[in-house]
C-alpha cells in the first residue's frame, strides 16, 4: 500500500494514461445517465399503462436487475409495451454493462495501474554492498549468453534497463536488472559503478559514445567495453574514454576465415592458455586419414597432446581409438614451437590454391574478404547487390552479382574447384539452404557458416556445414573473457575452455572416479599445480588439493559442476 499514492501520481502524470481514465470516467457518466432515463421510463409506463405505483428506489432497482440480466422476476410488466421496454432495457444492458465496461475497465484502467505497478517494481539501485560486479548496459542479443557464463561462474552482474515494464519482465525472467537511464550520471552511481569489476556498453554507437562519457564522468577508474557495430566508430569510441572496444561482425568474419581451407592444410590457434596454445588442423587428404589417434603418434613424436576431435560441428573426446576422417579436425594444445611443427608436418598436403567462396557481401563477409586477401589467398565474393558487389571490387579477387541460391552463378564463381565456401549472410534459413546446396555441388567443399540463432545450430550441422558460430556466442565468449582477465580461447558454439580450481569434495580423488565426465559430461584436458601442466591426465591421476582444472564443456554444464561438487 505503500507505492498506491505513487502509483497514481503516475496514472495520473502520464498524458496517454490521463486521458484514458477521463474517457473511462466519460463512459461511467454515459452509463449511469442510461441507467436513469431507463428508471424514469419505468415509472411513466407502470403509471399510465398499467396503472401501479412504485418508489424511485424500486425504479432503480428494477432497471439494474434486468440490465444485469438477473431477473428477480419479482417485478414484471403484465403489458405488451411493459414487456418490449424490459426487452430493450435488458440487450442494453448485456451491450453496456457486460460488453463493453468490462473492455473498457481494463483497457483504460487495469492495464495502466498494472503497468504503475511493474514500473514501481524494478529496482532502482543495487544492495549498498555490491562490489567487483559486472554491468550490462542493455539486453540484446549477446547479453543471455553473457549472463549464463556470468551465473555459472558467480560473478554478480546487473543490466541497465531504461523501460521500467520491460525491467520488471526481465526481473519476472530471473535476470538481474536495473531501471534508469543509460545516459544519467545517476543511473551509475545507483548501481555503485566506482566498485564495479567491469561495463559493457552493448548498445548502438551513437548511444555507447554517451554511455562510456557518463559513465567515465561517474566512475574515472572503471573498466569500459564498447561494442560498435560501425568500424568507424572505434576511434570514436576510444577517444571516450574506452579501454576495450570490439568489433564483433568484423571479427566473426576474421575468425570464420581461420576455420576455411585455403592453400595448403594448416594449423589454426584459436587461444592460448599460460604458455601453451589451443590449436586445430584439418586432416582432409593427409597421411592422418584413417589412423587412429594413438596411430598420428603426434605426441610421442612432436609433443603436442590431443583434447578433442571435431566431427561436422560435435567436438568428440580425444581417445587413443578414435579414428581420424576425412571431415576431422583433431584440437591439440602444445608449445608454439610444436604446433609450427605440425604445421610443417601439414605443409605438403591437400594443396588447393583455387580461390575461396564468400557468399554474402555484408559486413561479416567484407570482414571475411578482407582477412582472406590478407593472408594472400584468393577469394570469390557472391552477392546479389550490385552496389555491394562495386564497393568490394577493389578487395576480392573476382565478384558475382546474382543470388547464391542459382546453380548458375556458384558455378561461374568455381564452387566445384573451391576448397571451402564461407556463409556470411544474416538469414539462418538461408545458410541452411545454401549449405545443403553447396554440398550437392561439391561434396569435398568444406563449409564454414555464420548464424544468428542458436536454436539453427543442430539445423544447419545436419545441412553440411563443417563449422559454424554465431555473433551472440562470440560476443558473449570475448566479453566473459575480458571480464576474467584472461586472452579469447573459442573453440566453436556453446563449447568452452573453462579453467576451475578443484572443489574440496574432490581432493585426492582419482580422475576416473570423481565423476566428472560421467555425471556432468565435461572433459578435463589438462591439471595445473603449481605452474606445472600435465596434459591429458590418466583416469588415475589423483586429483591434489589446489589444482586448477582445464575443462572442456559448456556453461550450464560447469553450473552443474558446482551446484554437484561445490567449490573449493
Amino acid at each position: 500500500m505503500k507505492f498506491l499514492p505513487a502509483q497514481l501520481a503516475y496514472l495520473l502524470s502520464v498524458r496517454e494514461t490521463r486521458r484514458s481514465v477521463i474517457t473511462l470516467a466519460r463512459y461511467v457518466g454515459f452509463l449511469l445517465l442510461v441507467i436513469a432515463a431507463f428508471a424514469v421510463l419505468f415509472h411513466v409506463i407502470m403509471d399510465s399503462v398499467e396503472d401501479r405505483q412504485y418508489s424511485w428506489i424500486t425504479g432503480f432497482y428494477w432497471t439494474l436487475t434486468v440490465m444485469t440480466t438477473l431477473g428477480f422476476g419479482d417485478i414484471t410488466f403484465a403489458s405488451d409495451t411493459g414487456r418490449l421496454f424490459s426487452i430493450i432495457v435488458m440487450l442494453t444492458g448485456v451491450v453496456l454493462l457486460l460488453i463493453v465496461l468490462p473492455f473498457a475497465f481494463i483497457r483504460l484502467f487495469f492495464a495502466p495501474w498494472l503497468e504503475a505497478q511493474m514500473r514501481f517494481r524494478a529496482p532502482r539501485e543495487v544492495p549498498e554492498d555490491t562490489a567487483d560486479h559486472v554491468i550490462i548496459a542493455g539486453w540484446d542479443a549477446i547479453a543471455p549468453g553473457l549472463v549464463r557464463r556470468l551465473r555459472a561462474h558467480g560473478i554478480a552482474h546487473f543490466v541497465i534497463e531504461p523501460d521500467p515494464v520491460a525491467a520488471a519482465h526481465l526481473q519476472a525472467e530471473g535476470v538481474s536488472v536495473i531501471a534508469g537511464e543509460v545516459d544519467a550520471r545517476e543511473t551509475y552511481e545507483h548501481m555503485r559503478a566506482a566498485s564495479a569489476r567491469l561495463l559493457i556498453a552493448n548498445r548502438a554507437d551513437v548511444i555507447n559514445t554517451n554511455i562510456v562519457l557518463t559513465a567515465r564522468e561517474a566512475a574515472p577508474d572503471l573498466g569500459i567495453v564498447a561494442l560498435a557495430d560501425d568500424e568507424d566508430s572505434i576511434d570514436v569510441l576510444e577517444l571516450s574514454g574506452a579501454n576495450h572496444v570490439l568489433a564483433i561482425k568484423r571479427q566473426l568474419g576474421e575468425l570464420l576465415v581461420q576455420r576455411i581451407n585455403a592453400g595448403h592444410a594448416q594449423s589454426h590457434v584459436v587461444g592460448r592458455f599460460h604458455d601453451l596454445l589451443v590449436a586445430e588442423f584439418p586432416v582432409h587428404n593427409t597421411a592422418l586419414v584413417g589412423r587412429t589417434i594413438r596411430d598420428t603418434r603426434l605426441r610421442e613424436v612432436i609433443g603436442v597432446n590431443f583434447i578433442g576431435v571435431w566431427e561436422r560441428g560435435r567436438l568428440l573426446p580425444a581417445l587413443p581409438d578414435t579414428e581420424l576422417t576425412q571431415t576431422s579436425v583433431p584440437v591439440v594444445i602444445g608449445t608454439p614451437a610444436q604446433i609450427e611443427e605440425i604445421d610443417a608436418l601439414l605443409v605438403i598436403y591437400d594443396t588447393n590454391y583455387s580461390p575461396a567462396l564468400v557468399i554474402g557481401g555484408g559486413k561479416v563477409g567484407r570482414a571475411a574478404v578482407r582477412e582472406l586477401r590478407r593472408r594472400d589467398f584468393p577469394v570469390h565474393l557472391v552477392e546479389r547487390d550490385p552496389r555491394v558487389c562495386d564497393a568490394l571490387r577493389s578487395i576480392a579477387t573476382d565478384v558475382f552479382t546474382g543470388d547464391a541460391a542459382d546453380r548458375e552463378v556458384l558455378e561461374r564463381a568455381g564452387i566445384s574447384a573451391a576448397p571451402s565456401v564461407l556463409l556470411t549472410t544474416n538469414d539462418d534459413a538461408m545458410n541452411i539452404y545454401l549449405a545443403i546446396y553447396c554440398r550437392r555441388l561439391n561434396p569435398d567443399l568444406r563449409i564454414v557458416s555464420r548464424i544468428t540463432h542458436e536454436r539453427n545450430l543442430e539445423a544447419i550441422h545436419r545441412a553440411g556445414a563443417d563449422f559454424v558460430l554465431s555473433y551472440a556466442s562470440l560476443g558473449a565468449e570475448h566479453l566473459f573473457a575480458l571480464v576474467q582477465g584472461r586472452e579469447l580461447i573459442l573453440l566453436g558454439e556453446q563449447i568452452e575452455l573453462l579453467s576451475v580450481t578443484l572443489p574440496a569434495s574432490l581432493v585426492d580423488r582419482a580422475l576416473a572416479e570423481s565423476g566428472i565426465g560421467d555425471q556432468i559430461g565435461m572433459n578435463v584436458i589438462a591439471i595445473q599445480v603449481e605452474g606445472e601442466i600435465v596434459a591429458n591426465p590418466r583416469g588415475d591421476t589423483r586429483l591434489p588439493a589446489g589444482a586448477e582444472l582445464l575443462m572442456l564443456g559448456t556453461a550450464e554444464q560447469l553450473e552443474r559442476f558446482r551446484k554437484h561438487f561445490g567449490s573449493a
